[in-house]
């Protein structure tokens, strides 16, 4: 392979900077409904549809800040009214961000118990 041809492309995991683990975990798995994989003491890791979410303490000010997670949702709708039912609280409700001749692009956003942005995607066909 060239340098010409090398280009990233697929995540394999993304870190979430949090400041409990537990108190994170919890929302993640039982909130949010994300598959827990497993932990190690003060931190933990989920399959968000093959993308690994890894939730930590920064070691380190470099590893800390706000992640934000975009995730795709087939009924925004849909999701928010059953996130809302676990207790999840939107910053921003259902909206259209972009409109093109062939789809409207929705988004919803919340946060996690640490301030990072986590935002639900939808891509809705227009009629035609």
């Amino acid at each position: 392979m060239t340098n010409d041809q090398f280009g990233l492309s697929t995540l394999g995991q993304v870190l979430v900077p949090v400041t409990d683990i537990e108190r994170s975990t919890a929302f993640y798995r039982d909130r949010l409904g994300i598959p827990f994989l497993f932990s190690y003491p003060g931190i933990a890791f989920f399959d968000a549809d093959g993308v690994r979410l890894y939730l930590a303490q920064p070691e380190s000010p470099d590893f800390g800040g706000r992640a934000t997670l975009y995730f795709r949702v087939a009924d925004i709708h849909g999701a928010v009214a059953t996130l809302e039912e676990r207790g999840v609280a939107f910053t921003e409700r259902p909206h259209v961000v972009h409109r093109d001749p062939t789809y409207e692009l929705w988004m919803a956003f919340t946060t996690d118990p640490d301030g990072n942005n986590i935002g639900l995607m939808c891509e809705v066909p227009t009629a035609a």
